[in-house]
């Protein structure tokens, strides 16, 4: 058996026992669907830690909307890993902590988001050399700033 045929089988066997190593993995805390069922418009936020448990996420900039989501990711040996589901729970409660909506999204609802080189404009460009480097001189004050006699 010549060197290329040992080669070639080899790389054959190599490829088949890596194509079985399939993996899924699910994360995340998506509640189920009776215990979706139970959550309505009107409840406060304790009810729905009662019945969910836990949001995933609450969102940073608006503490009044909860997110409950779970995702399974396939990944075939060593290739990139692919997203195959996503769920999303969106609770968002109004000004008096009370269920307000309640929506389920999935993997269809999401957009792909393109990145781009572009930047965003700073209101101080550019600073001059002086300043970069020396702007910050005569501002540290270790004890104080002296309005504060201590006496």
């Amino acid at each position: 058996m010549s060197i290329n045929k040992v080669f070639l089988l080899s790389m054959i066997a190599m490829l088949s026992a890596c194509s079985s190593d399939v993996f899924i993995t699910h994360t995340g805390n998506m509640p189920s669907e009776e215990k979706i069922s139970m959550v309505f418009n009107g409840q406060t936020k304790n009810d729905v830690l009662e019945v969910l448990g836990s949001p995933s996420n609450v969102v940073s900039l608006d503490k009044d909307t909860w997110i409950y989501m779970s995702s399974d990711i396939k990944q075939v040996a060593f290739f990139a890993p692919k997203e195959v589901n996503r769920e999303l729970l969106v609770i968002k409660f109004d000004t008096e902590n009370r269920v307000a909506s309640v929506e389920k999204l999935n993997k269809k609802h999401g957009e792909k988001v393109e990145i781009t080189e572009e930047q965003t404009p700073n209101q101080e460009q550019e600073q001059g050399f002086f300043r970069k480097y020396f702007g910050g001189v005569g501002q540290y004050l270790p004890f104080g700033d002296g309005t504060d006699s201590g006496i």
